[in-house]
């Protein structure tokens, strides 16, 4: 079989992403989309992190999926398109390749350099199965092309990125999975458990401070795409666990007073007064399943680990 096909979606629109970046920097607080953490290098270093002791989301979801796999191919039957929503390395997925035999695999994610490589790499460990890269955006909007192939389909959509959104979000989120799934669709979701907060906070504030890389690298991108002044040296990366919220936040600190500017715009920013990143919202089991039958999903599985950290769900 010849190498993997690529469709690009997402086209970046230097001047709505510029305007996206500096109302996110006026607000109060200020904020910036997650998504502009993933260029190629916050793409290579959200992997390292994954890496981490620390970060336990990774290691249990792979674990749960290793001991479980058999049991959701005997549910949805091997053979199917399995279409993974943030491949990243697309490693994940390739674990489940012996136990569910997809005839197509489609790779989504919006670093689609990062994904060539990735999935081209991919296809020559596995060139029996057809792969299609797409370079796509779905934190608004989840669209497929017609590149992603007909016949039944299975979403994989792993690393409890689901907590990214906020409940009313992922809620849209997960109705737009099961159109996209189509007639005998099924979503295969991993999802981070409520815990004990020192255990949640270290996750997201390693001692090698790789996240804190991860997260500062923003201001990179602030500087590339906006022209922002910012500067690594003045922030400090800041992890917390919101109980109201039951979410993890991430925010950028400013270390002393500054004003941030960039072509046609500033912010001054106070001692302490923080950009907020990322959430990263944390369900209970019986949460969770309520929100998929909110959205529409007659039929729900779980599975879990031990201590109750992480669950996967197959939804259908």
């Amino acid at each position: 079989m010849s190498g993997p096909k690529f469709v690009q979606l997402y086209r970046e629109d230097d001047a709505a992403l510029r305007g996206e970046l500096a109302l996110g920097l006026l607000a109060r607080p200020a904020s910036v989309s997650p998504k502009f953490l993933y260029d190629a290098l916050g793409s290579h270093l959200f992997e390292a992190i994954t890496e981490l002791p620390e970060y336990y989301p990774t290691r249990t979801e792979r674990a749960i999926l290793d001991r479980h796999a058999r049991e959701v191919a005997a549910i949805t039957g091997r053979g199917r398109t399995l279409i993974d929503l943030g491949a990243g390395s697309c490693e994940k997925a390739a674990r489940l390749f012996d136990a569910l035999a997809p005839l197509r695999y489609v790779a989504v994610d919006i670093s689609i350099e990062y994904l060539r490589r990735a999935l081209t790499n991919l296809q020559h460990r596995h060139p029996g199965i057809e792969m299609v890269g797409v370079g796509a955006d779905f934190s608004s909007t989840l669209v497929l092309p017609p590149d992603a192939g007909r016949g039944e389909r299975l979403l994989f959509y792993p690393g409890s990125s689901i907590g990214n959104f906020t409940p009313t979000d992922a809620l849209r989120f997960l109705r737009q999975a099961r159109a996209a799934g189509g007639p005998g669709g099924a979503l295969l979701i991993g999802v981070d458990l409520v815990k004990d907060k020192a255990t949640l906070e270290r996750a997201y504030d390693d001692a090698l401070r790789v996240t804190a890389a991860f997260n500062l690298n923003l201001l990179r991108r602030l500087e590339a795409l906006l022209g922002c002044d910012a500067r690594i040296d003045d922030f400090d990366h800041v992890a917390l666990f919101n109980d109201a919220e039951s979410r993890i936040e991430m925010h950028l600190q400013a270390r002393r007073p500054l004003v941030l500017r960039w072509p046609g715009g500033e912010r001054a920013l106070a001692a302490g007064e923080r950009i907020h990143t990322e959430n990263s919202y944390k369900y209970t089991l019986d949460g969770f399943e309520a929100l998929l039958r909110q959205a529409g999903f007659a039929r729900t599985a779980r599975w879990s680990d031990e201590r109750g950290w992480f669950a996967v769900f197959l939804a259908s």
